[in-house]
């Protein structure tokens, strides 16, 4: 909002410099953007107004801080002139029926107010201050009657429009939503298609203005208008927005109606235009004003206590300067016995709650008066989320293992949403997206760390591992989660040894290594999913007794049509893993945290070879050989995969493995009897089980 400083002391009588009322509106929450001097001992600062402060786009409103920070009385801009003898009065300006013209709203909820006057008028050139003032506020000077307009809307935050009466059709005006597909040319000479969803200012016959936006070139005042009505208005600042952002058409007028104008306010900018109108001889109303209101708003009131304030602040802020701060900030003040009774003026649309009352009296009080103060504990403070615990430990897992965080967007497109959602996930549609390629919700994390590995492999990274811990989206409800991408060498290549590419193997181990911090037994079964190589795609599933075969993730290669779909080279190989650490949260196992003492007796290693079909998962393997074990009578305390072989001395369509097993009891030395015996028993197993032959 560029604020003239002359004009301002129309209203509020400070000398202080500009650059001094900058600094003290700006310690009230007003940023400064720039100061520029204009001549005469006058300058032009330019204030970067909130949202929540349509009030402040204008003269008067900025005025009113200014008011306040200095404690000086406001003037109430003038609605009277002495111009050609006759003194023009609010008295002398009635409202009610025009014969001239005919205003009828048809859409009370979009349109809850709308005012008009009719005035005879003579176009020509604005006198040279109105001029100066209105270049000053960024605002180009056209003619008397569009300036007219344009100066009560800076001056007073109002916006305004001027019909040509002559040019509207039955001398009507109609307050209603367009039509589908009904086309108007607005006055940028562009013509624009509305929708049932728009509100339009229309006369008997078709659309002259879109309501709260721009007005309509069929109807445009010229250098010809003799006869014109002025418009002001009071739209849903909700249907401004939703039109403004539709039709791509931002106005200084749809800036002050879709934050909240006054609706207050529509006659007393009509009055005051007509004032400026007769102190520039530029015309005369012509009949009473047309004030269409059929249920008029109260006056808010809300309830200030003087415990509430001293409470929020910190300190006790004395009675007479809440009351002198209120007053002059425009509003109503009465005493009660715990506070203040205050009665909210119509311009003041951010005022809805108590609190907003005590930031108000924080400001001008001087928020650099409140002190350092701790706020009053009422209760005792809430036990920390489990999830923040879980998060860093998994985090602490995941870089360990030399992967690098990534945070990507919740939002996708629908195809890639589609190609990666799991069953059970469908994927859930915005139903406002900020473009088409965030128009989904993301069933899963996947698709965003593939596009992020994309991103560094175009960018010269040759080893990539990335993991992020986030939210997805289903039509079930949200589920968090973690997963991990990674392509490359699992190391740098080093001069005293080649890189090794990473496998489905090395995303396992991370999975195994999560499980084992996350107290969750997992195992792992052969799947299919559409965006995974087949043969290189595991289900994860739980492995303890409380939630045994729950699946709880997938791990696999991303399939090379989808990779390259998402960037990456087709010679890029890409494992990923997923999993659900809500149900992994389920399924945790109790562990004890009891410090061990290590063991006194000797171990004992045995390896076994069996040729079982190829087709067996080692999984399953390893679950038969931990069952056996558990019934043997060395306990057996380790199990793990040390070779496979294929080719000569084995027969087609089997596999040699080869397991390592590692048996130790903490209460005594074992024998080889007892070691011989479990063995054999594991072997059984096998036997039995799989049809394993022993090599």
């Amino acid at each position: 909002m560029r604020l003239l400083v002359s004009w301002l002391r129309d209203f509020v009588a400070i000398d202080a410099p500009a650059e001094e009322i900058a600094e003290r509106v700006g310690l009230r929450g007003f940023e400064v953007a720039s100061i520029e001097s204009v001549g005469d001992d006058d300058a032009v600062i330019d204030f970067e107004v909130t949202a929540n402060r349509p009030d402040c786009l204008s003269v008067v409103g900025l005025a009113r801080e200014v008011a306040t920070i200095y404690d000086l009385p406001l003037t109430v801009p003038s609605v009277s002139s002495q111009a050609g003898g006759a003194k023009l009065t609010v008295e002398s300006l009635p409202t009610g029926p025009s014969s001239h013209v005919t205003v009828t709203i048809e859409d009370g909820e979009l349109c809850p107010r709308y005012a008009a006057a009719v005035a005879d008028v003579r176009v020509a050139a604005s006198p040279d201050w109105m001029v100066r003032r209105l270049q000053a506020a960024g605002i180009r000077p056209i003619s008397t009657i569009v300036d007219l307009t344009n100066y009560v809307l800076i001056e007073l935050g109002h916006p305004m429009h001027a019909f040509d009466l002559t040019k509207l059709a039955g001398s009507e005006i109609r307050v209603r939503r367009a039509k589908a597909d009904e086309v108007i040319t607005t006055l940028d000479g562009v013509r624009r298609k509305l929708d049932s969803e728009m509100l339009v200012i229309a006369d008997r016959d078709r659309p002259q203005a879109i309501a709260g936006v721009m007005g309509g070139a069929g109807s445009e005042v010229s250098s010809a208008t003799s006869r014109v009505v002025f418009e002001s208005a009071y739209f849903k600042p909700a249907s401004v927005r939703r039109t403004s952002k539709r039709l791509n058409l931002k106005t200084e007028a749809s800036a002050r109606f879709e934050r909240g104008a006054d609706v207050g306010a529509p006659v007393f900018a009509l009055q005051r235009l007509a004032a400026l109108m007769d102190q520039i001889g530029s015309g005369q109303t012509a009949g009473p004003l047309v004030d269409v209101y059929p249920a008029p708003r109260k006056a808010a009131h809300l309830e200030l206590r003087r415990l509430r304030l001293t409470a929020l602040l910190g300190v006790a802020v004395p009675d007479p300067d809440v009351d002198r701060i209120l007053r002059r900030l425009g509003l109503t003040v009465t005493a009660t016995s715990d506070g203040w009774s205050v009665a909210i003026p119509t311009f003041r649309v951010d005022l809805m709650r108590e609190v907003d009352l005590i930031e108000e009296v924080g400001r001008h009080y001087g928020f650099d008066k409140l002190p350092a103060t701790f706020p009053v504990m009422t209760a005792p403070a809430p036990p920390p989320d489990p999830r923040i615990p879980r998060d860093q430990l998994v985090r602490k897992i995941l870089t360990g293992a030399g992967l690098s965080e990534a945070v990507t967007f919740g939002f996708i497109e629908a195809k890639a949403a589609h190609a990666f959602a799991t069953a059970g996930s469908e994927p859930v549609a915005l139903a406002n997206p900020l473009s088409a390629k965030f128009d989904t919700l993301r069933p899963s994390l996947i698709p965003g760390l593939v596009d992020a590995v994309a991103h560094n492999r175009r960018h010269g990274r040759d080893n990539v591992g990335l993991f992020e811990i986030g939210t997805r989206f289903a039509a079930a409800g949200e589920t968090r989660a973690v997963a991990l991408a990674w392509t490359g060498s699992v190391a740098p290549v080093h001069w005293s040894a080649g890189g090794r590419p990473v496998d489905f193997f090395d995303v396992k181990g991370i999975v195994e290594a999560l499980s084992q911090a996350l107290d969750v037994p997992l195992r792992f079964e052969p799947a299919t999913e559409p965006f995974m190589v087949p043969g290189q795609t595991a289900a994860i599933l739980c492995a303890g007794s409380v939630s045994d075969g729950s699946p709880v993730g997938v791990a696999g290669q991303i399939a090379p049509d989808v990779a390259d779909a998402r960037g990456l080279s087709p010679k890029d190989r890409l494992y990923a893993a997923e999993l659900n650490l809500d149900l992994l949260d389920e399924a945790r196992v109790a562990s004890s945290d009891a410090i061990r003492s290590l063991p006194r007796h000797p171990f004992v290693v045995r390896d076994l070879s069996i040729v079982v079909s190829d087709t067996l998962p080692a999984a399953i393997i390893h679950g038969t050989i931990q069952s056996a074990g558990r019934e043997a009578p060395a306990p057996l305390t380790a199990v793990a995969f040390f070779d496979r072989y294929q080719g000569k001395g084995v027969p087609e369509g089997s596999v040699s493995i080869s397991v390592r097993l590692t048996f130790q009891a903490t209460d005594r030395t074992l024998t080889d009897a007892e070691v011989q015996q479990s063995v054999e028993r594991i072997l059984s197993a096998l036997i039995h089980e799989h049809g394993a032959v022993q090599r």
